[in-house]
């Protein structure tokens, strides 16, 4: 069991209000513990116990080896306010997963993490987790861009080293990050080790202790239409990479609808879904194309919605679609003649 003393100490600067301070500023305050949890007692008793009357804001990672379905989920970062959490996956095991659970499921509890999907897939795949009600600063990010009349380029998803280097956000430089990917290239077991060393602790940290503050930057410049955005593409994000057809998704909470004033002020707004597209033997290369000619047409022919494939990490046969309904089924019809035989 992890001793309930702090391992180490971390800055987390958090705006009191939307167009606070800079992290620089905040630095010159009190740094926070960092504790090393494998038992659910070390946890705080609103986030393991999640209630209306008590929301929360936390800022969430993973990290793991080859981080997917079939990867090894090491540790999970727990950021607050006032204190990081490190969950040590590998020491707890399936009882502070089990304990966890409600918690990553819940509607009460905000999770702010950059790029969710993986992330999302490992908890799903690994510990039937199904993570729920998270802002996404990758897709806020781009979300933002739109608004101030941006778009970004196909495929060009922001870092979230670059995210923390864009002045608008916190300007400052993450070079620690590609450190520890040297490593894990060097060890893909890197994060397995035990105990952690003050490299994985400190990395580990750096993962979430800014989370909270882009957070408060962030939804301070969305607007009502970018909110319900960044909560539907949110949910779909989750669950992309977990449903492998159509009937998974009555397991998954319920998309968030239109509003209501939405509804009323826009009338071009569209429901958005999730649609899973099975790809036969042999015919993901034709999809693709020669050097990824062939998506990348089919991406900008159907511009607003967001057509993923598995990858190295996989699924392998599969490829999400996520967008409007009509854009949604538009890339539907042109994926599938890009898979029949002429």
């Amino acid at each position: 069991m992890a001793s309930s003393s702090p391992t180490q100490l971390a800055h987390v600067p958090i705006p009191p209000e939307p167009g606070g301070r800079s992290p620089t500023q905040e630095a010159n305050e009190p740094p926070v513990p960092i504790y090393i949890v494998t038992d659910p007692f070390q946890l705080p008793a609103d986030f393991l116990n999640p209630s209306p009357e008590k929301k929360l804001v936390i800022g969430f990672d993973c990290e793991g080896v080859d981080l997917c379905r079939h990867g090894k989920l090491c540790i999970m970062q727990i950021a607050f306010s006032n204190a990081i959490y490190l969950v040590d996956v590998i020491e707890g095991g399936e009882v502070i997963m089990k304990a966890c659970k409600p918690a990553l499921e819940s509607n009460y509890i905000t999770k702010v993490i950059h790029d969710c999907k993986r992330d999302s897939e490992a908890l799903y795949f690994q510990f039937g987790i199904r993570l729920h009600n998270v802002v996404d600063t990758q897709i806020a990010y781009s979300l933002i861009e739109e608004q101030e009349g941006r778009r970004r380029p196909l495929d060009d998803y922001i870092s979230f080293v670059s995210l923390l280097a864009d002045p608008r956000y916190c300007g400052i430089s993450y070079e620690e990050k590609e450190e520890v990917r040297v490593l894990m290239r060097q060890d893909p077991k890197f994060w397995t080790y035990r105990p952690m060393t003050e490299l994985m602790i400190r990395a580990a940290a750096d993962d979430v202790r800014f989370l909270l503050y882009l957070y408060h930057k962030m939804m301070g410049k969305l607007n009502q239409r970018s909110l319900w955005h960044l909560a539907v593409r949110g949910a779909l994000y989750c669950r992309c990479l977990c449903c492998m057809n159509d009937a998974d998704f009555a397991d998954w909470p319920t998309v968030p609808p239109i509003p209501d004033n939405l509804k009323s002020e826009d009338q071009c707004l569209e429901e958005e879904i999730l649609s899973v597209l099975d790809v036969p033997p042999g015919k993901m290369g034709r999809v693709i194309g020669r050097k990824g000619a062939s998506i990348l047409a089919i991406k900008e022919a159907c511009n607003s919605a967001e057509i993923l494939i598995g990858g190295a990490k996989g699924p392998p046969d599969k490829i999400f679609v996520i967008g409007p309904v009509r854009e949604v089924r538009k890339a539907e019809a042109i994926l599938r003649g890009r898979m029949i035989d002429y």
